[in-house]
């Protein structure tokens, strides 16, 4: 096993420069003080970045190193494919533990530049230095749209439908198989390996389907209730229609109360959460048949504030808690 030390700082980073291809629109890219790139004609540019702290947002000893760097980039993709904006080129800063060895690292590095690979982004720099704790990822991603195609939280209007895409809680419940010693499956994929739904944030922008949109990172009543303030609206959900896969309502057929604060807050499914007019319903089940994704209808804008989430069997459901808040 190697350590870092003996390879160095300037000897990671070539390293890592190495394994990069080159990519469109990188006029200088790793190697100077900064990156340079150009930006395509009449398109704004869209800047997303997020930290995973070992510890807070990853347990090293539920993930490998490969899927860990896939997922590092997943959640800032996921945040440009909220607005509707395509994905072009990344920055990755870490903190690194003496504890990691090099082949960790390479293989961290291979992880994060197959997710870029898989949506055709290209890293162009960063930064590295030493941790006293644990492991510290930083990426920022850099995107692009153009101004009439960008999706923002605040357009949600009253009559409204509210849609979600995939389905919800698989995430929560990966992590809770996780901590109770189970290593794969579906929903502990879907935990450590999400899937940016970049394509359907284009595709969604491009026919200028949504009146507003987000990722749900946080859970889906956290979530919805950033476009109910920011447009200064209300909302009905409608509990039986939250899409759920096979394998969570198998895990959860008897425990509604239990599930239903998986799927309602248990966040990191990083689905795509969107309101569109009711005359587009039919559009946006054609873009995602297309695509080959699910997407569900499950609630409307009301003009009145407030969040009540119901079901058809009489009840009002209301959650013991929002969703993840890191000062809460």
């Amino acid at each position: 096993m190697s350590k870092l030390k003996e390879l160095g700082e300037f000897g990671f980073i070539d390293r890592i420069a190495n394994k990069v291809a080159p990519g469109t629109g990188i006029a200088i890219g790793i190697g100077d003080d900064a990156a340079a790139t150009t930006q395509s004609l009449g398109s704004l540019t869209l800047t997303s970045t997020d930290m995973l702290i070992e510890g807070v947002h990853f347990d090293l000893s539920f993930c490998d190193p490969f899927t860990l760097g896939r997922k590092s980039l997943a959640v800032n993709l996921s945040d440009i494919a909220a607005m509707g904006g395509r994905p072009r080129y990344f920055l990755l800063s870490m903190a690194i533990p003496e504890k990691l060895s090099v082949e960790f690292l390479d293989e961290f590095t291979n992880g994060i530049l197959a997710m870029a690979d898989d949506f055709d982004v290209t890293l162009i720099g960063g930064d590295t230095c030493s941790s006293k704790a644990g492991f510290v990822i930083s990426v920022t991603v850099i995107g692009e749209q153009r101004p009439d195609r960008i999706v923002r939280r605040s357009g949600a209007k009253p009559g409204d439908l509210i849609f979600v895409s995939g389905t919800l809680g698989d995430s929560a419940l990966g992590l809770e198989l996780l901590r109770n010693g189970v290593k794969q499956g579906f929903a502990v994929a879907r935990h450590l390996d999400p899937t940016p739904r970049v394509r359907e944030g284009l595709a969604l922008a491009a026919d200028k389907l949504p009146t507003s949109m987000l990722d749900i990172s946080d859970g889906l009543i956290s979530d919805l209730e950033h476009i109910l303030d920011c447009s200064s609206v209300g909302a009905r959900l409608d509990l039986d229609c939250i899409p759920l896969s096979a394998t969570f309502i198998a895990s959860h057929k008897n425990t509604l109360k239990k599930s239903a604060e998986l799927f309602l807050s248990g966040g990191e499914d990083y689905e795509l959460l969107f309101t569109a007019p009711p005359e587009n319903r039919q559009c946006v089940y054609s873009l995602f048949k297309k695509i080959g994704t699910p997407v569900s209808v499950i609630g409307e804008i009301y003009m009145s504030t407030g969040l009540t989430i119901a079901s058809s069997k009489g009840f009002e459901y209301i959650s013991a808690k929002k969703g993840f808040n890191h000062f809460g």
